[in-house]
């Protein structure tokens, strides 16, 4: 194992009536006014809201609403949201939702106590946060992104067409709620975009060095294996509590730091799909899907070990008879397949781009990362484009 410090300041309280048992007293070592932040409504459609405001109402709590935030949140949103904060001296930030909730939030917090510009010196390049952020809590509705457990955010800038994330641990959330039956109502294929989303930040953590046997690794390996198994089993019974639950875990353990632990780590396809997303505003997952079989065929031969380990210990391939190269290349394409299963996207024409988008301005935006086997060009990139239109 490499050199590590490992630090997670989140409290996680997980099951079944959490949010129920858990919110009051949590909340209760907190001022009056509270921050509740959600996104397009859906909570208010299934039950979520009037749960958590009667929670909030009885513990004798001032409820402020920042409500409309988007998927892939913009810059724009985070300072109408601190603007919120300022105005109503909030104590207490409770972002109820999914990653884009919570990232938004994260990025409120620290906006709402800084003077600067925050885009410019915290997200443009990495900054080193010396004040504290807004106290921040989270109730998760929707699972796969696996912020609430971190200090992670994703912003995107509209007007510099820039999608950007960063993990200042300071973001952390002081609490973080999950109950799987909140996860519930969120429609099939958003479902399968959360999960899919937590196996390509495994993927990302997994393909990178070190190569030797560590047990960040081994987790990550018993990581996607359960992916996989709980996605199959959600989508023939969404509403089955084992699988959404252990989808819900997963998610947390993908990006709580654990199995980044002395790792180099990639995230290539995840800068690819950033910008993707910056030019056409699709699914974060479904942008992913896209993405990976792609990427990992273009460099799945410069880490031929890792890649083969991925198809006998993920995907059960058969290693009799096979070269390691030819191993290699079959734990890619199981992934596609696994892809095509869950009736996800395969094509860039599906997530909207079109003839008129600008591809080589798209792939030259792309930042690259130091982490992946393939050390990418921004030509490679456009290939990689090219490839999956």
């Amino acid at each position: 194992m490499n050199n590590f410090i490992f630090e997670n300041a989140t409290k996680a309280v997980f099951g079944q009536g959490c949010v129920k048992e858990y919110l009051s007293c949590m909340v209760s070592h907190y001022g009056p006014n509270v921050l509740l932040a959600y996104g397009g409504g859906s909570i208010k459609r299934n039950g979520i809201y009037d749960e958590v405001c009667g929670i909030l109402q009885s513990t004798d709590k001032n409820i402020v609403e920042f409500s409309g935030i988007m998927p892939n949140p913009t810059y724009a949103k985070v300072q109408e949201g601190a603007k919120l904060v300022r105005g109503n001296h909030i104590d207490l930030i409770l972002a109820v939702g999914g990653g884009s909730v919570m990232d938004c939030c994260k990025a409120v917090s620290m906006a709402a106590r800084y003077d600067g510009d925050l885009w410019a010196d915290y997200w443009a390049r990495p900054g080193v946060v010396d004040f504290e952020p807004v106290p921040l809590g989270m109730i998760v509705t929707v699972s796969g992104t696996g912020s609430e457990m971190n200090g992670g955010a994703v912003i995107t800038n509209e007007e510099l067409k820039i999608k950007t994330g960063r993990d200042y641990p300071k973001c952390n959330a002081r609490f973080a709620l999950m109950d799987p039956t909140y996860t519930f109502s969120v429609p099939k294929m958003q479902m399968i975009s959360g999960g899919f989303d937590t196996l390509s930040h495994i993927m990302e953590i997994y393909f990178s060095e070190p190569d030797e046997p560590n047990v960040s690794d081994d987790i990550a390996e018993a990581l996607m294996r359960g992916v996989v198994r709980d996605l199959r089993a959600a989508v023939q019974k969404p509403e089955d509590y084992t699988a959404r639950s252990n989808l819900m875990w997963e998610a947390t353990m993908a990006e709580n730091r654990v199995i980044k632990l002395g790792k180099q780590t990639d995230f290539q396809a995840h800068m690819m799909e950033h910008q993707l997303g910056a030019y056409t505003d699709c699914n974060h997952g479904l942008g992913l899907a896209v993405l990976h079989p792609a990427y990992y065929r273009y460099i799945c031969e410069k880490g031929i070990t890792k890649f083969a380990r991925f198809a006998t210990r993920v995907w059960d391939v058969p290693a009799d008879g096979k070269t390691e190269i030819e191993l290699a290349h079959a734990g890619v394409e199981a992934l596609a397949d696994f892809i095509q299963e869950l009736g996800m996207p395969t094509t860039l024409r599906e997530l909207g781009v079109t003839e008129q988008t600008p591809m080589k301005e798209l792939a030259d935006s792309v930042p690259l990362t130091p982490g992946s086997y393939g050390k990418l060009t921004h030509e490679d990139v456009l290939h990689i484009f090219e490839a999956c239109y």
